[in-house]
């Protein structure tokens, strides 16, 4: 097995082998099944819903109440979104700014910074050294601060992976790699913003 960091969309040499044997012999991104794409959105989905079951249960107010006015959303749009390095990282950042919505120039009350790990794995390497499989991975450490106190108020990870199965383009190789970092940027953001939003909907309890 072979792993190295995804800081590039173009595709590295797999070690023990040339850049062009191994230009020739990894191509292709598949994207990775529907169902998995799937259930990702049900698990984030439920992290949400569960609790405002619960909460509903007991007489309180649930989760999002109130919609694109409610108090979670508000305090989602006061929420200003760090600088994060490389493609993924303007990737995960235009995703998180798209479902935070705060407005541009507005005073922000929290601030969140993230970190990401992206790599792709090369395995499933057969007798003529030729790479059969791949996977990109996608993770990331973030942190909701107080912006006006620099209190750490959340501090956690998030990840998402891809399959990669190697065909014959190189050109395909580049684009499949694109389109995988896409969809595990999303995802990760989509992680991200439900875990603030679980926390403002906490804040926001306890305030009342």
């Amino acid at each position: 097995m072979t792993v190295r960091p995804a800081t590039t969309v173009r595709p590295e040499p797999v070690e023990g082998l040339s850049f062009s044997s191994a230009a020739r012999r990894r191509a292709g991104l598949r994207q990775a099944q529907p169902e998995r794409r799937f259930w990702l959105t049900f698990f984030v989905a439920a992290a949400l819903l569960v609790p405002a079951l619960a909460l509903s249960g007991c007489g309180l107010r649930p989760l999002y109440e109130g919609g694109g006015n409610g108090r979670v959303a508000q305090s989602l749009r006061t929420v200003e979104v760090g600088p994060i390095g490389g493609r993924a990282g303007w990737m995960v950042r235009t995703a998180l700014i798209d479902r935070l919505q705060a407005p541009e120039g507005a005073q922000a009350r929290y601030r969140l910074e993230v970190e990401l790990d992206d790599r792709i794995t090369g395995f499933g390497i057969r007798s003529d050294d030729a790479v059969t499989r791949e996977r990109r991975t996608l993770r990331a450490r973030y942190r909701l601060i107080d912006a006006a106190r620099g209190t750490v108020l959340v501090d956690a990870t998030a990840g998402s992976d891809a399959g990669i199965d190697v065909v014959s383009s190189e050109y395909a190789t580049v684009a499949a790699e694109q389109t995988a970092l896409e969809r595990l940027s999303r995802e990760i953001a989509d992680q991200i913003v439900s875990r603030v939003a679980l926390y403002a909907a906490r804040t926001t309890q306890a305030q009342q």
